[in-house]
């Protein structure tokens, strides 16, 4: 038996990296997946990778009506969600000079206002006692140069567990985040211009974690599955980390 039999999982941005990761395991362990993704192909190959009991939905998490489109398409299906990973998110390098107000409403868009929405419109079909688990990030507590509109936004991601951790007890529900650190993904390939600069930061990333490589995406996806289960029945409120040690010691 899995963990998550009979259970129904959302996954936004799930078409690659920690979140497609994240959908795989969910789905070996027994739940119903729907998957979100902003490009229709990708989103569909995400699919077969995931496989099995798997709902790809085309949305942008930073548009309200794509997200009533994805939980109309859950409540069409009779479902009801024991599981949000509130996953999708992004962001580019820009130093403070650097930084033009499209940058920064891009990055707010995705990762904060995507985030809330993504959460509040799930509310009506939340389980009692279902878990919401939030994508914040180590940028949110380091000084990385030229990451500074990433780690604000993933430092508001951090906030809204606290929060909405209180305002959500009274159901039951647990809110969490998870903080990944290096992870090898395309997002973090995507930052660089050429793959002779992307292996240059690969490097200098992986140099910075005790462990002296970068994380993968199965590795975040197994702690987002614990936060998804009963094992994590007494956790909420709070940021776990899945960082080799990068901002611990």
């Amino acid at each position: 038996m899995g963990r998550l039999d009979a259970k129904t999982a959302v996954v936004t941005g799930g078409t690659s990296g920690i979140g497609l990761a994240t959908a795989r395991r969910f789905r070996e362990e027994g739940a119903r997946v729907y998957i979100t993704g902003r490009r229709r192909e990708t989103l569909d190959r995400a699919a077969a990778q995931v496989g099995g009991d798997v709902i790809p939905v085309q949305a942008d998490s930073a548009d309200l009506a794509d997200l009533d489109r994805l939980y109309g398409t859950v409540a069409e299906r009779g479902d009801r969600i024991d599981v949000l990973f509130a996953n999708a998110g992004g962001g580019e390098f820009a130093t403070l000079e650097q930084v033009t107000e499209e940058h920064f409403d891009d990055t707010f868009a995705t990762n904060v206002k995507g985030v809330l929405f993504s959460v509040q419109k799930a509310l009506p079909l939340l389980n009692d006692g279902s878990s919401v688990i939030l994508t914040s990030s180590t940028a949110g507590h380091v000084g990385t140069e030229a990451f500074g509109v990433y780690a604000a936004s993933k430092a508001a991601v951090r906030s809204f567990a606290r929060t909405w951790a209180n305002e959500l007890r009274t159901r039951g529900i647990r809110v969490n985040a998870l903080a990944p650190g290096p992870v090898a993904t395309p997002g973090i390939d995507g930052l660089a211009p050429d793959e002779e600069q992307a292996a240059e930061l690969r490097g200098s990333l992986a140099a910075s974690v005790p462990l002296g490589r970068m994380g993968r995406p199965e590795e975040v996806a197994a702690l987002a599955l614990f936060l998804a289960t009963d094992e994590s029945s007494f956790v909420t409120g709070t940021e776990m980390f899945v960082d080799g040690g990068a901002i611990q010691v």
